[in-house]
């Protein structure tokens, strides 16, 4: 394998934080932070800083204004509709591979993923935390290790706005049980049914925290949404 440069693992730490202070939202969006600003804060050069800002840049979560430095991006309910598009283009296969082709070791970390959800029902942070190492656990049974990147991009656009459908729009226990059935199918490696498991987890997902977030809006409603996710 080969070995990252000081400069790549530099960026890469530097990358990892700002993401982090974003979906944190201790960088909020419409702030603007320069490089020095970022670098003085994390404890790297000004060089990597810029680095992840070209990656942050690529992945939709900051915009960079020459020579200001970078503005954390809002997600708008536009860009939550087009992730869980592309949720369901990329994960709903992958959870049918991922029960054809799961090692034992992969079901053990899935299984462990799940049961951790379970006893974390009352903490919805550490709930969002495990809900995201499910489902990247899961694309990694899949065999495909750049989706795991992908989903995490995703994910993270949905983090910038700060969100989740625990304990508004769903119970933690909730959250949890709709992921048994997808559960249950990879481990009887059953994938036709972890598919369709995975598409109804996302579509549903999907109706309540669009128009959660939509406030009521009755334009952006639960029908709204399915009807954008109807040829998915």
């Amino acid at each position: 394998m080969e070995k990252l440069s000081k400069q790549d693992s530099l960026a890469r730490r530097a990358m990892e934080q700002i993401r982090s202070e974003i979906t944190s939202g201790r960088l909020e969006p419409g702030t603007m932070v320069s490089a020095v600003q970022l670098a003085e804060r994390i404890g790297v050069s000004r060089t990597p800083i810029r680095d992840a800002l070209l990656q942050l840049e690529q992945a939709g979560m900051v915009r960079i204004e020459k020579n200001r430095g970078a503005t954390i991006l809002a997600t708008t309910l536009e860009d939550l509709l087009e992730v869980f598009q592309l949720r369901l283009m990329l994960e709903v296969p992958a959870a049918g591979q991922a029960a054809r082709a799961r090692t034992d070791e992969q079901l053990r970390g899935i299984l462990d993923c799940f049961e951790a959800m379970g006893e974390a029902t009352e903490d919805a942070e550490q709930l969002l935390v495990l809900d995201r190492d499910l489902h990247i656990s899961i694309a990694e049974a899949s065999g495909n290790g750049r989706l795991q990147g992908l989903l995490l991009d995703l994910r993270n656009l949905v983090l910038t706005r700060g969100v989740g459908t625990t304990s508004t729009a769903r119970t933690g226990r909730e959250l949890v049980d709709d992921h048994a059935g997808l559960v249950d199918a990879i481990e009887r490696r059953d994938a036709e049914a972890a598919s369709a498991e995975m598409r109804r987890h996302i579509k549903n997902t999907a109706q309540l925290l669009i128009a959660q977030e939509a406030g009521g809006d009755p334009e952006h409603g639960p029908e709204w949404v399915a009807e954008q996710l109807a040829w998915l």
